[in-house]
């Protein structure tokens, strides 16, 4: 009995094929959600000023109102600054 595995290594090329087939994957999803974000999330920063904005409101439904108070004012002065 062997007690070291041997695998034979005889074409690289499907092992060659399955990691450029993993890497274009992973490039398309990462690609996805980089475009999700940036065509449809709100800037960190925004989400963090209309918090602080905010920060009055003691009940969470009053801030979450404020707080898309505050980004549709900002998101108005935006479009009228372009």
């Amino acid at each position: 009995m062997n007690a070291k595995p041997t695998f034979t290594t005889d074409r690289p090329l499907p092992t060659l094929l399955a990691a450029a087939a993993a890497a274009f994957i992973a490039v398309g999803l990462f690609w996805g959600v980089f475009n999700l974000f940036r065509s449809q999330g709100t800037p960190m920063e925004q989400l963090a000023a209309a918090e602080r904005g905010c920060a009055h409101c003691a009940y969470r439904s009053e801030r979450e109102a404020c707080m898309k108070q505050w980004l549709a004012r900002a998101q108005a002065a935006e479009v009228a600054r372009r």
